[in-house]
């Protein structure tokens, strides 16, 4: 196997990594006003996350920063075609940290109120931009012979024509079953992670959620089938396991249902990322399948690729035993209900 290929197969881990990882924080954000009855139990939501949400965005600076160094030229056709959205992305992101940071630096409950609103819709927007983004990393962009995203017009027309790939009913299907991931992680993880009544409605959430999407992939299986547009397997794999998730979070296996919810995320997004590496394509050009980028194209210099796997060794495994440590030591349950004193 060649170091374009090792590289390539990075990336993809630090974005399977940073959707799964991520996908519970955000669902746990999105979660925690709704699952909460009160100050109490939503403060127990999200002290489930507060440990981990920070080290779970490492991975996204993973993978932007290993897609820059070991592919620029694919790093380049996605930060300037899409370069609106990943502002947005940011902005969002930030947004949200600060929502958790300032949380308990006040102690009205209005205050705390607030703080919950702005992680709920944060929280969402993230995960709807990233749904209707990995849509796009799956269709392609209009890349040029170039190999460059084209463009016409001013500063104005510029701006628009990054969000325009954003405009499809494909992107707001990502959008939308991105939303519902997230939130099937989050009820699996605060199932996960918390007791007391906190614990039941995450149950409750959890198996509605995953019987919706079961319910919609056999949908889409049965769709794709009838229209002849080839073997739904992944449709169909997807709406198996779905239902399965469905019926351990019935049976309180909070564990086995989050680690099937994390494999259908994973899938997914290796699914998107994959959409066409069996042509060796890792961008494809909406205008013509000739411009599209290549692994051999996009991928940095031999002499590039050994530098970054020298630091790749020593970086990449210590930020996964760091995590799987910290995740362990702090693997306690978050009470929800009242102690009466």
């Amino acid at each position: 196997m060649d170091l374009v290929t090792v590289w390539f197969a990075l990336v993809v881990l630090c974005w399977v990594l940073f959707f799964v990882l991520e996908g519970f924080d955000f669902g746990v954000g999105a979660l925690a006003p709704l699952l909460g009855r009160d100050d109490h139990e939503r403060s127990a939501a999200v002290r489930t996350i507060g440990p981990f949400w920070d080290g779970n965005e490492v991975w996204l600076v993973a993978a932007v920063g290993v897609t820059f160094a070991a592919f620029p030229d694919w790093y380049a056709a996605l930060m300037s075609g899409l370069f609106l959205p990943f502002v947005l992305v940011l902005l969002l992101l930030a947004g949200r940290g600060v929502a958790l940071e300032f949380r308990g630096k006040h102690s009205g409950a209005a205050w705390r109120r607030r703080c919950d609103a702005w992680l709920a819709a944060t929280s969402l927007g993230v995960v709807a931009l990233f749904g209707a983004l990995l849509t796009v990393f799956a269709r392609g962009l209009a890349l040029g012979a170039d190999g460059e995203v084209t463009s016409s017009g001013g500063l104005g027309a510029g701006l628009a024509r990054t969000l325009a790939p954003l405009a499809s009913w494909d992107a707001l299907a990502g959008a939308v079953v991105a939303v519902g991931a997230a939130l099937l992680l989050g009820a699996t993880f605060i199932g996960l992670r918390t007791t007391g009544p906190l614990r039941v409605r995450a149950q409750r959430v959890a198996v509605v959620v995953a019987a919706v999407g079961a319910g919609a992939l056999a949908v889409a299986a049965l769709v794709t089938a009838l229209v002849g547009t080839g073997p739904a397997v992944l449709e169909t794999a997807g709406a198996a396991l779905l239902a399965v998730v469905a019926l351990l979070a019935a049976r309180r296996r909070e564990a086995a249902a989050f680690a099937g919810t994390a494999v259908v995320v994973a899938a997914a997004v290796v699914a998107a990322l994959t959409a066409g590496i069996a042509d060796g394509v890792v961008l494809a050009s909406t205008l013509d399948p000739a411009y599209s980028l290549t692994l051999a194209s996009a991928s940095a210099t031999d002499s590039a690729l050994r530098l970054i796997s020298w630091a790749g060794v020593v970086v990449l495994p210590g930020v996964v035993v760091y995590q799987a440590f910290s995740y362990w030591v702090l693997r306690q349950r978050v009470a929800s209900e009242r102690v009466a004193t």
